[in-house]
Order: structure tokens, then sequence, then C-alpha cells
């Protein structure tokens, strides 16, 4: 008798012992798949009309779950049946929460990529009309912002953060935790308002500048970075900072040397995604720093440009060349979103690169 009959007489049968064979799952899904695809093709070759394919999904996913749970229960019983029928649910809740997303990628590439080109991104709107242009002046105006209020909003949160885990005891601690979660909720046009406010009082009505779009950006930053820093402090061991007042450093010098280098991680990742969060803000840039076609590096003289609030103008101000204002705006929507992608990655190898390290 050779070694292979021998092992696959060892080999019980998955079927006579109530169990689905591996593959099984995968070959339902393909069934399902396939009765979907077909049936939403005829319909449309009847009707006329396009393939749609988030039909296809989801009922995929409804026949997935009949067609897995009948076979389950034939060959596995009621119990087994229901462990993979709820298993299909989790799988189906989690492909529809994806497909706004996919979807919404997909639309900005296929949309955006008409005005991916060298001129776009090396000139301004300046003396533009119909087609042609670029959005250099609304980048360099996003950057400018938003790295003010990066600026200033990262030390005050970063403080509060400290004083909150560190220091923070009674009603002053209680009235800070709360003036912050409702800082988190207010609409983001309100920030703008204040700001374009804070300004008019000064400069007269009517002021729109750059550093007052950054101020709107940094009140929205705020609470952000405070509730990110707060928990990453958090999570810093009690027993690090016992040891070091066992040793007899002050409490600054602990915070200083033990607590923010231990959590200095998070703390980067925190920051990073807030300003993720606000650099695609388009109500308070509109009411705070105006939009402008000219390139403006000058945060506190003259009105300054935004890639949303472009995208946006692009949008609703569209003229003689419609189509030319249409693939501006989704060209510009799409570069906003590899902005917020390559901030997000940067967030991701800074909390890789300052990670404690454990272990020799």
């Amino acid at each position: 008798m050779s070694q292979a009959s021998a092992t696959d007489r060892a080999l019980p049968n998955t079927y006579a012992a109530g169990l689905l064979g591996k593959r099984v799952p995968w070959y339902v899904l393909g069934a399902a798949f396939a009765i979907s695809a077909v049936s939403f093709f005829l319909i449309g070759q009847a009707e006329g009309g396009d393939f749609n394919i988030v039909g296809v999904v989801l009922v995929t996913a409804l026949l997935y779950m009949a067609g897995i749970y009948v076979t389950s229960l034939l060959i596995e019983g009621r119990r087994k049946a229901t462990d993979r029928l709820v298993t299909a649910l989790v799988g189906t809740a989690f492909v529809v929460a994806l497909l706004p997303l996919i979807s919404l990628i997909f639309t900005v590439i296929s949309n955006g990529t008409a005005r991916f080109d060298l001129e776009f991104f090396t000139y301004s709107m300046r003396n533009i009309v119909g087609e042609g242009g670029g959005i250099v002046h609304a980048i360099v105006g996003t950057l400018l912002m938003t790295l003010t209020a990066a600026l200033i909003s990262v030390p005050i949160g970063l403080l509060a953060a400290i004083y909150l885990v560190e220091y923070g005891r009674g009603t002053l601690a209680r009235a800070i935790t709360f003036f912050v979660d409702v800082m988190t909720g207010i609409p983001s046009i309100v920030a703008g308002l204040f700001a374009y406010s804070v300004f008019a009082i000064f400069f007269g009505p009517g002021i729109k500048l750059g550093i007052a779009g950054a101020i709107a950006l940094s009140v929205l930053m705020i609470p952000i970075v405070v509730r990110s820093c707060e928990d990453m402090l958090k999570l810093v061991p009690n027993e690090l900072r016992e040891a070091a007042y066992a040793l007899g450093v002050p409490k600054w010098l602990t915070v200083m040397k033990v607590v923010l280098p231990t959590s200095i991680a998070g703390i980067m990742t925190g920051v990073t995604l807030a300003i993720a969060r606000v650099i695609g803000e388009t109500a308070p840039l509109l009411v705070a720093a105006g939009f402008t076609n000219n390139l403006n590096y000058n945060l506190t003289e003259g009105r300054m440009q935004s890639l949303p609030v472009l995208v946006y103008n692009q949008y609703v101000s569209q003229g003689s060349v419609p189509q030319a204002y249409l693939d501006r705006a989704w060209a510009g929507a799409l570069t906003l979103i590899l902005i917020v992608m390559v901030l997000n990655l940067a967030a991701r190898l800074i909390a890789k690169y300052f990670a404690p390290k454990t272990g020799r």
C-alpha cells in the first residue's frame, strides 16, 4: 500500500463527519455572485440602463447569507449554521461600509485625472477664464494656514492635556474637560465666524486674512489635540512615574523625560490626524480667509485661497466653459485626498519610528 493511499484513508471525510469543506463557502459566494451579476445584466439589457454594481454586491451578499446558512444547516446542524450566518452578516456589514468609500475614491480618480498635469500644479487662476489655470495658489494657502494652525494648536493642546493628566484636580480640571467636549462638537462655520468677528473688531467689517483662517482651523484643532494627547498620556504606566519619583526626580522633569518620550508616538499620530481632519474644512476658511485667484504668501495681508474653497468655488461658479470648471474641481478634490492620504501614512510612519523600543 502506498503512502498516499494510507494518508487518504486516514483522513476522515469532512462531509460524513458533519463539516463543510474549506472551499465550500467560496463556491457558495461565487455562485451567488454569478446569479446576481447575470440577473442584473439581463435587467440592464431589458431596460436599457447601466450595470448596477452596488445592486450586484448587495444581492450577492443576501444570496450568500441564505446559501451558506442552508448549506451549513443541512450538513453541520443549526448551531454551526447560525455561526456561519452571523459571520456572513459581519462580513456583509464590512463590505457595505466600504462601498461608499470605494465609490467615492473611484469617482474622484476617474473625474480628477483629466486635469492632473504639470500646468495644474504650477499655475494659479489669475486672469484665467474658461480652460487652463492651476491650483498652486490654493496649495500654498492650504499649507500655510494649516501649518500656522498646527503651530498654534499643538502647544496649547499638549500643555492642556499634560495639565489634565498630571496636575488637574477639582473644579478647574472638570471645567476644562467640559469646554473641550463642547469645542469638539461645535460646527466648523462657528469657528470661522469667531475668527472673522475677532479680526473685524480691530480691522473693520469685511476683513479676510489668511491668519484669520489659520485661527479658525486652530479652534477646531485644539480639542482634537487635547483629546488625543490626553488619551496617549493616560496610557503611560504609573510604575514609570513612580520609579522616577522614587529616584528623587521632580514632577516636571518626570513629565519631560519619562512621560512624553514614552507617549511621543501616539502624540505625533494624534497631531497628524488632527491636521488631516481640519485640512479639508471649507466653511471656516470661506468666512475667515475668503477666496482669491492670486498667489499669496503673506498670511497677514489680503485674502488667501485654499483647496477646499477652490473646489467649492469652481463647482458653484461655473463660467462659459462649465466642463473646465468641473475638471478643476475634481482635480482639486483628488489633490486634497492625496494630501490627506500622505498625512495618514506619515502618522503611521511617525508612530512606528518614535514608538518605544522593546527588547534588546
